[in-house]
């Protein structure tokens, strides 16, 4: 998913390497995505204080990260429970990752209600997460394949 935005961000002019990209440009909790405005609000809650700007871009990548990484536990449970997984079912976990940020995140005032967004930007979206479901199912479904062979 990541790669996609990265291979977007360096067509329409953005001149960073992919680790510069990935780990720069955040510098105030102002600069973060709505994951890392996620982190912030989990770890100011659990601290009980303000969390210091210099937090904000390992946060950002960390709750990131994290909730992909959540989604994929959840889709290997499914998945794995299936005699033969397939990369098709990534079809399915990119989109309910997708359609769930867009019902969760406006709730936490992080995101505008999913009717108040151009269908440009919603197709870039869906279509990074479409990326990651695929990318997901194909990488659990290898390993199925690899078990199954031993």
């Amino acid at each position: 998913m990541d790669a996609l935005w990265y291979v977007r961000h360096r067509r329409t002019g953005g001149d960073e390497g992919p680790l510069a990209w990935e780990f720069g440009g955040v510098h105030t909790w102002d600069d973060v995505s709505a994951p890392g405005q996620v982190g912030k609000r989990l770890l100011e809650g659990f601290l009980d204080r303000e969390v210091p700007d210099q937090w904000a871009a390992l946060t950002q990548n960390v709750v990131h990260w994290g909730t992909g990484v959540a989604w994929g536990v959840q889709f290997g449970v499914v998945a794995g429970s299936l005699r033969r997984p397939s990369w098709l079912g990534g079809l399915v976990l990119g989109p309910v990752a997708w359609v769930t940020a867009y019902a969760v995140l406006p709730l936490a005032k992080l995101y505008k209600p999913i009717w108040e967004y151009d269908a440009a930007t919603l197709a870039k979206d869906l279509s990074a997460h479409l990326v990651y479901g695929t990318a997901t199912g194909a990488v659990l479904a290898a390993l199925a394949r690899g078990a199954a062979e031993r």
